[in-house]
């Protein structure tokens, strides 16, 4: 199970390029509540709920990290990945749901 959460760990802090500061400002956004599927009546979407649940995480110490942290951390890789599997627009990314929806999930894809 450490080798797993060893290896959640390290791919999750790679996908995750935002800093807990700077999703918090995203997820603030006109843009980022615009974004994204909405379940359960709640008006807010998975990825924006993901999104705070990442700023949680990213603010705590590697041994504070719950199973289920890990569990969502390894949820976020997933999404990412398929994400940016699909690809994005041809024309101005910058400023598309595409990449919006992914930084709800904490990934910038025009961040080096």
């Amino acid at each position: 199970m450490a080798k797993d959460h060893d290896r959640i760990y390290a791919d999750f802090r790679e996908v995750v390029n935002m800093a807990p500061a700077e999703l918090e400002t995203f997820l603030d956004s006109d843009k980022s509540k615009a974004v994204g599927q909405k379940t359960g009546g709640s008006g807010e979407s998975v990825g924006h709920a993901s999104g705070r649940r990442i700023i949680a995480i990213r603010r705590k110490k590697k041994a504070d990290l719950t199973d289920d942290d890990y569990a969502h951390m390894n949820k976020v890789v997933g999404y990412v990945h398929r994400h940016l599997k699909q690809g994005g627009p041809d024309k101005d990314v910058e400023h598309s749901p595409w990449r919006y929806s992914l930084m709800n999930w904490g990934h910038d894809p025009l961040k080096d």
